[in-house]
């Protein structure tokens, strides 16, 4: 694994981190993935687990970290024989996710971190909730506060202990600006990936 960078995508909900995904995977062929979107599959797969699953995020609480981190770790094996890098998108949601990832998957190389105000990223998603074909159950503005809140509580613990490896982006400039600042970390990492393989 240690060849294959692994880059966590932080942020709140609407703050444009599935349009950075997007834009990363197609200029690097990275594997996104987004625990929102495990999550979803396996609670449209209409199993025991995905009813329970349903049922925390229905009510804006956190899915437990043992779940969300067995979703992630199949994922990640599934995909790790053709894999050039990893995105894990909103993930670790509080630090104890982070310690946990490392400790039984690989350990990070970087944290992105997609910084916007509460008001913007409310605007944002109930704007994407009017637009969108199908209503999401958790996209009306008391749980999108709700999330916001928790989400806000849980991200400072993160960053303070993982300040070394984040990289704070102004998330509420233009989406090829904030992608520029975005390209030069990821450069960054993968050259020394390449150093430390010269190493070996």
């Amino acid at each position: 694994m240690s060849d294959i960078p692994i880059i966590w995508i932080l942020g709140g909900p609407g703050c444009g981190k599935g349009t950075q995904c997007a834009k990363i995977v197609e200029k690097y062929g990275f594997t996104h993935l987004s625990t929102g979107d495990l999550l979803r599959n396996e609670v449209e797969s209409g199993s025991d687990k995905g009813r329970a699953l349903q049922a925390v995020m229905a009510s804006g609480g956190l899915v437990s970290n043992d779940e969300v981190l067995s979703l992630l770790n199949d994922a990640i094996g599934r995909a790790r024989g053709g894999s050039k890098g990893f995105l894990i998108d909103g993930y670790p949601r509080e630090k104890n996710q982070g310690v946990e990832f490392e400790a039984r998957v690989a350990p990070a190389d970087l944290a992105l971190y997609f910084e916007c105000s509460e008001d913007t990223m409310v605007k944002r998603i109930m704007a994407r909730a009017a637009a969108a074909a199908v209503k999401r159950a958790d996209d009306n503005e008391a749980t999108i506060r709700s999330r916001l809140k928790t989400f806000a509580l849980n991200t400072n613990a993160i960053l303070e202990l993982y300040n070394e490896k984040t990289l704070t982006i102004n998330a509420e400039r233009d989406v090829d600006d904030i992608f520029l600042e975005v390209v030069q970390a990821i450069d960054c990492v993968l050259k020394n990936k390449q150093k430390a393989a010269a190493l070996c």
